[in-house]
């Protein structure tokens, strides 16, 4: 008896593997500071969560009708996109998916054929080069330079399409790096793509999670001709701390968005009814504690980037987007005696007890990602605990 091929070559989320084992270690008593989370420590919202629960009481527990999105539900995402993005999309455009992961994973079905090439920046979210691979595409990686924080230029962009490549993958904020592409860099890049006929999945998932006043604008929203090839992928996982609610959501050309809706409706049948009122909710209500979520990120994120810029061996881009620092730490690979970073992150647990993602899971040995969603008792202990290893 044989397992699938494709499911063979796959990797395993090597965020969930971190999170998996440190669990495991504070099950036996163990002290361990996890900073391999990539999902908020706040509770979702109580009138986001009440809204779930009405929904349940009043019976809305059937099938999502249609699957694509229930119709009130697709209408506060389009108002969300409207007041927030500068998007317009009419209903037909516009889908509700269980998580933004599946967004994601919809659109690199409906669009890449066996062979077609996918341009993806490094470093990446983890899962990109999987569902790549999963539609028979190839990963295509580049990277900018580290002076640059990695952002692409428009020429290292257009250097790396040919006439096999067939989709973009851009992530704004960055999730591993917290790096964010501002308005004009944004313009730059979709103007490198103009006259391609290319699709560009533009992944904003954090685009409320803005730091220090970052601005960015949507990959979409630069001009026409942007417009007809983005699609557009959200979420409510970290905006509204709704990670295990699975809902995400997105917009784009009607016949992508269509097919992506067909591929659904013979898979999960759309997301559930109740997770989707809750997100109408969230969409439409009361926004303050997003805010208050947002700006915590903030305290912590410039506390975790200084301490981790004074550490010997250590340099990171500051983080604008997100709730993630990205530290290079290959400096302090030679008196660790370690060759990577899962090595290094494995030293790091079993020695200092501090649960970090290996940077090789998302294209870049020489990093890890460390989250700063956890308590800033939490992202002292760990800092203490990471400095005095480094020592």
């Amino acid at each position: 008896m044989q397992l699938a091929q494709r499911v063979q070559e796959l990797a395993s989320s090597a965020t969930l593997a971190v999170s998996a084992k440190a669990a495991r270690m504070k099950a036996q008593g163990i002290d361990v500071v996890g900073f391999g989370a990539g999902q908020p420590d706040f509770p979702t919202p109580a009138h986001i969560a009440e809204a779930g629960i009405a929904a349940i009481r009043a019976g809305q527990t059937g099938y999502s009708n249609p699957a694509s999105g229930l119709p009130a539900v697709k209408q506060a995402v389009r108002a969300k996109f409207a007041r927030e993005n500068d998007l317009t999309y009419t209903p037909e455009q516009v889908i509700v998916t269980a998580g933004g992961k599946m967004a994601c994973y919809l659109l690199v079905l409906s669009v890449v054929n066996p062979g077609d090439e996918v341009i993806i920046p490094r470093p990446y979210w983890v899962s990109y080069p999987e569902m790549v691979k999963l539609a028979g595409g190839v990963p295509v990686y580049v990277a900018g330079p580290a002076e640059r924080d990695y952002k692409l230029s428009p020429a290292e962009l257009a250097g790396a399409v040919t006439d096999r490549t067939r989709l973009v993958l851009f992530n704004s904020p960055s999730n591993p790096s917290g790096v964010t592409y501002d308005p004009d860099e944004v313009r730059a890049l979709a103007r490198a793509l103009a006259g391609t006929n290319l699709w560009v999945l533009s992944d904003e998932i954090y685009d409320r999670l803005l730091l220090d006043g970052q601005q960015t604008l949507s990959f979409g929203a630069v001009d026409e001709e942007a417009y007809r090839k983005t699609i557009t992928v959200n979420s409510a996982s970290k905006t509204y701390a709704m990670p295990g609610w699975r809902l995400g959501y997105a917009g784009g050309p009607t016949e992508v968005i269509a097919a992506m809706a067909k591929l659904q409706s013979q898979s999960t049948s759309g997301a559930a009814t109740f997770c989707q009122i809750a997100l109408a909710e969230a969409l439409t209500g009361d926004q303050r504690e997003v805010q208050a979520m947002r700006s915590e990120f903030e305290r912590r994120g410039s506390h975790m980037w200084r301490r981790l810029c004074a550490m010997s061996g250590v340099s990171c881009p500051r983080p604008t987007g997100a709730f993630y620092c990205f530290p290079n730490v290959s400096g302090t690979y030679g008196r660790l005696g370690v060759g990577g970073s899962v090595a290094f992150a494995d030293r790091l647990l079993e020695e200092a007890r501090v649960a970090v993602v290996p940077g090789a899971a998302f294209g870049m040995d020489d990093h890890v990602r460390v989250s700063f969603a956890t308590g800033m008792d939490q992202i002292e202990k760990g800092l203490d605990r990471l400095a005095a290893l480094l020592a």
